[in-house]
């Protein structure tokens, strides 16, 4: 599955779809000039291939600035693992490897 890119404007639809499936829920805070936050992605990319039960939420800071707000996204990339809507299972700032993302979600 390809990120999904949402702004302010359809963020908790989308959010609250994905939710709906079951899935674990990445919420990727990110910036387009932001050469960690591309560094982040082909993590969550190798992540996503080896899995079929996440969604990764892709949310641009600068388009979306009361997202970062609503989150305390103090920095980019910044990633929040959700196991579903009320049970956050991470919260990291900067860049972290797939097979350590793999090992937080093995344990749900």
């Amino acid at each position: 599955m390809a990120f999904i890119e949402v702004d302010k404007e359809d963020f908790q639809e989308v959010l609250d779809k994905e939710f709906a499936k079951n899935n674990i829920v990445i919420l990727k805070f990110t910036s387009e000039f932001c050469d960690a936050c591309m560094a982040l992605g082909f993590e969550l990319e190798e992540l996503d291939d080896n899995n079929n039960n996440i969604s990764i939420i892709e949310i641009d800071c600068a388009q979306s600035e009361d997202l970062a707000y609503a989150y305390g996204i103090n920095q980019v990339p910044t990633m929040l693992i959700y196991e579903n809507k009320d049970s956050k299972l991470w919260h990291k700032e900067g860049v972290m490897l797939a097979q350590d993302m793999q090992e937080i979600i093995a344990q749900v």
